[in-house]
């Protein structure tokens, strides 16, 4: 019986006669709320050379490693016409947790909140962090990691980088997918 349920859970992932967002795929804008409790549409993003989502987590050591490179990312690509968005879908990380952890940290990009982990589901995330970069046509062109090195202090490639670079050069991205590591996203039981 639990192998039974199981399997009925692990096919909730995505919704019935969909796979997870691969690429190539476009984008179907979806709202979520942010950490100050705002709504934001991802439609509003419309026109942007390219837009980062990266799923994130306010607890994973893997993703804390990260925060210092992702605010960098959002700043030095900010006047690009770029927009880097945080997804947390976490089940027991809450709205006020994750706006906590954004300020202490200097994200000055949104991280939305994904309750349910729906939009984790549908694009088939697994770790935190984990990226995926669409083009100012809204279609997915990089998926991955944000770098090869978790400490930080030897990297040899930088993957999401240069993976924006290109997109917003109009160009394919050198590699366009990338195992991403890190902490498992702790899904709520569907």
């Amino acid at each position: 019986m639990r192998l039974a349920a199981a399997l009925v859970a692990s096919t909730l992932a995505v919704p019935a006669g969909a796979a997870p967002m691969a690429l190539g795929d476009k984008l179907t804008p979806f709202t979520l709320k942010d950490q100050t409790g705002k709504d934001l549409n991802l439609a509003s993003l419309h026109g942007k050379k390219a837009v980062v989502l990266i799923f994130v987590s306010t607890e994973c050591p893997v993703s804390n490693a990260y925060n210092d490179r992702m605010a960098a990312l959002a700043k030095d690509y900010s006047g690009q016409a770029v927009a880097v968005v945080g997804i947390n879908a976490n089940k027991e990380e809450t709205v006020q947790a994750i706006g906590e952890h954004a300020s202490k940290h200097g994200f000055s990009f949104p991280v939305l909140k994904d309750e349910g982990n729906v939009q984790a589901d549908r694009f088939g995330a697994q770790v935190t962090p984990e990226a995926y970069v669409f083009d100012s046509s809204s279609v997915l062109r990089y998926h991955g990691r944000i770098d090869d090195n978790k400490a930080g202090t030897d990297i040899k490639s930088q993957d999401l980088r240069k993976a924006i670079d290109a997109v917003i050069a109009g160009q394919e991205p050198p590699v366009k997918e990338t195992k991403a590591f890190g902490c498992t996203i702790k899904r709520v039981n569907n």
